[in-house]
């Protein structure tokens, strides 16, 4: 087994880092780094160089006290920030996203999000369907379609990746590869495992006589292995061997050599894991950006702890500058490298938060009503889709389901959810969206 000198460090579940970090499979069991980047072959429908970016907000944000103000609503409802004008004629949003209202017409709001559950989890946010009645395998995430559906941009980078932490509420970490095979799950390039992704001593023609010797090995185990368990192996190693003599993927993680002044324009944010959740680590923003340019086609940051049942207004003064600094940079640096075309982004929370603020001064869960934003991607923006009634508790106008904001994601990556379906477990097609779910057309250009 060949392994890449770096140094170990162990993990909750007892397995070092360094473990996950090995080429080759000369032994049962040995396909840890080639299954970490998911390679494995799969009928594409193109090599486009569109990406998507998803920024996951565990816990629920409350839309009231952000993008979906209610000043008119009593005081018990209404809560304590005003609503300040936007840089687009009729928008409003909280005072404390001053530099997102600079900007307003970068993005689209969505007010009216309708078939959230009651669930703390990230499911639908990554898959769009609810758990229940799921297939053999259970549903996967957008960013395992989108892996095997699109396939590697770059041999190089893991088409999916994701940047979010294992949290400690698992249910914030619940959504995976279901029946698309755990060779399209993310692949994580946790902060400990940057030095191991570097070849300490090796040139590049050792590891491709090691190559080779793998591949006579490999050859001989699948003539005698019918389980299955070899199958995409070549596919696994080459992504793997890519990987590890290009600089490209950890160029894309180190910021070491990145402008001062855009580092300081997206600020620091918090290191802290909040919550049972996720960090506020703007430089994560940051480093999605960097990795889609490289060649990632799906991204994913998981950002705070936004379950406010107390302090909803405390927690959100300390929280929402940081989320505005870090979005609005994210979205101005998009435009700035001309990628507000090719790049789509979407931020939003698993449902939204209830109209009365209770005896704690916090806000508690609400699926009936939720918020979400959308950028780039070349879609319509500068513009509010829906309405929810006066006290932000229904939609009253333009409902929208999960399943249309990930179809419109699949569109302005260019895949047609009408007509691209993917096998389940038992060879049963299945849509990559809710029966009845199309692009928004309020969005589509």
């Amino acid at each position: 087994m060949l392994q890449i000198p770096g140094p170990a460090h162990r993990f909750c579940d007892g397995v070092s880092r360094r473990n996950f970090l090995r080429i080759g499979a000369l032994g049962m069991g040995g396909l840890t780094l080639p299954q970490l980047l998911h390679a494995e072959s799969a009928t594409r429908s193109g090599s486009s160089s569109k990406a998507v970016i998803m920024v996951y907000l565990p816990g629920g944000p409350p839309h009231q006290d952000t993008f979906d103000l209610k000043s008119d609503a009593p005081a018990e409802i209404r809560g304590e920030f005003k609503p300040i004008r936007t840089n687009v004629p009729g928008i409003q949003i909280c005072e404390l996203l001053p530099r997102l209202a600079k900007i307003a017409d970068r993005f689209t709001i969505i007010r009216s999000i309708a078939d959230a559950i009651d669930d703390h989890s990230d499911y639908m946010c990554q898959t769009g369907r609810r758990k229940n009645n799921s297939p053999p395998g259970g549903w996967p995430s957008m960013g395992s379609c989108v892996s095997r559906v699109l396939g590697p941009a770059d041999p190089a980078v893991p088409p999916f990746i994701g940047l979010e932490p294992r949290m400690q509420h698992r249910p914030y970490n619940a959504a995976g590869a279901g029946y698309v095979g755990v060779s399209h799950d993310a692949f994580r390039p946790a902060a400990e495992a940057r030095t191991d992704m570097v070849l300490n001593g090796i040139s590049a023609d050792r590891l491709s006589d090691r190559r080779a010797l793998l591949h006579a090995f490999d050859n001989f185990r699948r003539d005698v292995d019918n389980s299955g368990l070899m199958s995409g192996l070549d596919t696994f190693n080459q992504q793997a061997f890519g990987m590890l003599t290009s600089s490209r993927l950890l160029a894309a993680l180190d910021l070491k050599n990145e402008d001062p002044r855009l580092l300081e324009r997206y600020g620091k944010g918090d290191s802290k894991v909040h919550g049972d959740a996720a960090p506020m680590m703007n430089e994560q923003f940051l480093v999605a950006r960097r990795l889609v340019e490289a060649g990632a086609r799906f991204v994913t940051v998981a950002y705070g702890f936004w379950d406010y049942h107390g302090n909803n207004f405390g927690n959100a003064r300390n929280d929402l500058p940081m989320l505005d600094q870090g979005l609005a940079t994210l979205f101005e640096d998009l435009h700035d490298r001309g990628l507000e075309k090719d790049v789509s982004v979407v931020v939003w929370g698993e449902f939204g938060r209830s109209p009365t603020i209770n005896k704690d001064a916090g806000r508690d869960h609400w699926p009936r009503a939720n918020c979400a934003l959308l950028a780039g991607g070349g879609m319509r923006v500068g513009q509010v889709i829906g309405a929810t009634d006066r006290l932000g508790a229904e939609p009253t106008e333009r409902p929208i389901l999960f399943g249309e904001i990930f179809a419109t994601l699949y569109h302005c990556l260019g895949v047609d959810v009408s007509k691209v379906t993917i096998p389940d477990l038992t060879g049963r097609p299945q849509f990559l969206v809710p029966d009845g779910c199309q692009p928004i057309r309020e969005l589509i250009a």
